[in-house]
């Protein structure tokens, strides 16, 4: 819990002077952990805030306290592995605000058993990269010319390659190389978006942060027996990165003037930092962007506006 003002994220983030008022923000993933963080955060800077998750008392909680510090809040439920929930989501949000000003794509976690979704892809993959893929493509043309996209990544994305064919089946699976493989969807899902909404001439910051590995942002929940219970105890060692520390990474990105016209960038203890190899690969991103585009049954251009099925 946060007894300081001093150990708020928004100002571990240096970003408490941020004044947010009249704009909207979306946080996916923002029942619990750092998600929950960040749009507690956006509210008290004064920013109308929008929380998702798939937990409706949750997420009513959540708009509570947002409403307990002066914030307009509300909560939209989608399951990110169901592509007409995320059309719904970005339908709703598209009803009721005039535009979103930030966009922060936190959603997501590590599972441990391999299953298809009904597009036939793999369930981590699909949760963590197209259902924000398919978000951001609704919304498009609904961020305003002075918006940010913040896509919650990892560190697990390095030491692997784009595998478009093994996200298509689940014999051998592994939990750690699935997670591991979104995450480096979600670095090169970045890097792409920031180039394509650039070659539209839209100034439009497109960015993924590595938040650190945080015990009690609820990630251990996913974790095989008796692993959450391990995880949970370090959350009191010294050094371990804390919900809040996590939270400022992603609020840095987002609202920070240093990184106002930074695009298509790797982010990790609030500093630009080199991804692997594999995700700084131009061609890869657009691989990545075209198979995301053909699985999802999108219409290109997907930046100028909201996509629709082909």
């Amino acid at each position: 819990m946060i007894t300081d003002t001093g150990d708020r994220p928004e100002a571990l983030a240096g970003v408490d002077d941020v004044v947010c008022d009249g704009r909207t923000a979306l946080v996916t993933g923002s029942t619990s952990g750092i998600g929950r963080a960040v749009a507690l955060a956006l509210g008290r800077l004064g920013a109308a805030v929008i929380v998702h998750g798939r937990d409706v008392d949750a997420g009513v909680d959540v708009v509570d306290e947002l409403r307990g510090v002066g914030a307009e809040a509300t909560f939209v439920r989608a399951d990110f592995s169901d592509p007409e929930d995320v059309r719904e989501l970005a339908a709703t949000v598209r009803g009721r605000t005039d535009g979103v000003d930030l966009l922060f794509a936190n959603a997501g976690g590590l599972f441990r058993s391999g299953r298809l979704t009904d597009l036939g892809v793999e369930y981590t993959f699909h949760i963590n990269h197209l259902g924000p893929f398919l978000l951001t493509a609704e919304l498009a043309g609904h961020l305003t010319e002075d918006a940010r996209v913040v896509t919650t990544a990892s560190a697990a994305h390095r030491g692997v390659s784009f595998d478009p064919d093994r996200v298509e089946r689940v014999d051998s699976y592994s939990p750690t190389w699935a997670y591991g493989h979104s995450k480096l969807a979600n670095v090169l899902f970045a890097r792409e978006l920031g180039r394509r909404l650039s070659d539209a001439g839209r100034s439009i910051p497109s960015n993924a942060v590595h938040p650190g590995a945080i015990p009690g942002s609820g990630f251990a929940r996913f974790l095989p027996r008796p692993l959450p219970s391990v995880v949970a105890s370090l959350e009191a060692l010294p050094g371990v990165t804390s919900v809040a520390d996590g939270a400022a990474e992603l609020l840095y990105v987002g609202l920070s003037p240093r990184t106002a016209d930074v695009t298509g960038r790797y982010f990790a203890g609030q500093s630009e930092r080199v991804p692997s190899s594999a995700a700084t690969d131009d061609r890869t991103a657009r691989r990545l962007w075209e198979y995301s585009v053909d699985r999802l049954d999108l219409d290109e251009p997907v930046v100028d506006g909201p996509s629709t099925t082909g």
